[in-house]
């Protein structure tokens, strides 16, 4: 799956850059390379999944600023900052920003690759949960209002008959209603129903449909 994802090096200078992408192709990673966070920004909307790598010190948008927009637009990218000697707390402030590795110079080849190779890991699993979490919410919100009572019902760890009397229904009609509710969400079992629409408070800050 890694090789399905892009490493975005951001940096000012030419020679850094081209060194830092050859290394990372020896590592048979992709690699895109953009002189400025500027670039990288104005490219940002149709820059492929993957992870950033970025010098701390830049002029015009510097790396912690990069993080602060990226943090802004709710970008999903996993951020590795390189930075100088002394540069400590920028690197600390990058960190509290959201970025996952900082890397003083010089640092060893296999030290970036296997930042590299984490940050990828863990963007990729960040997008999945992402994906699933908004194909969750689609699947809630197709629900009637009746059917995401029954939801709730089942997700507190009632009974048929408990969410019968809850709901002034038979518990027939909560049967037919429960396997409505499977149905949509295309649960395979309670423990799978429970799993999707807890995942990240689905349940409660999805809206549903009406009857």
């Amino acid at each position: 799956m890694l090789g399905s994802s892009v490493v975005h090096v951001i940096d000012d200078d030419e020679a850094l850059r081209e060194s830092l992408a050859f290394l990372l192709g020896t590592a048979h990673l992709r690699v895109r390379t953009y002189e400025s966070a500027t670039v990288f920004l104005d490219a940002l909307y149709r820059a492929e999944p993957g992870c950033i790598v970025t010098d701390v010190r830049m002029p015009g948008i510097s790396g912690v600023e990069l993080l602060r927009r990226l943090k802004s637009l709710k970008a999903a990218f996993s951020v590795i900052v390189i930075t100088g000697h002394g540069d400590v707390p920028l690197a600390v402030e990058a960190m509290k920003l959201g970025a996952v590795e900082f890397l003083e110079k010089p640092f060893e080849d296999d030290a970036l690759i296997a930042a590299v190779q984490s940050a990828l890991g863990r963007s990729e699993y960040d997008a999945r949960r992402a994906a699933e979490k908004a194909e969750t919410f689609e699947r809630i919100a197709s629900l009637s209002a009746r059917e995401r009572q029954v939801l709730e019902g089942l997700v507190a760890g009632n009974p048929n008959k408990t969410i019968a009397f809850d709901l002034g229904i038979s518990p027939r009609t909560v049967e037919i209603y429960r396997a409505n509710v499977m149905t949509k969400m295309k649960a395979t079992s309670l423990s799978d129903l429970v799993r999707m629409t807890l995942l990240g408070g689905l349940l409660s800050a999805s809206p549903g449909a009406e009857d």
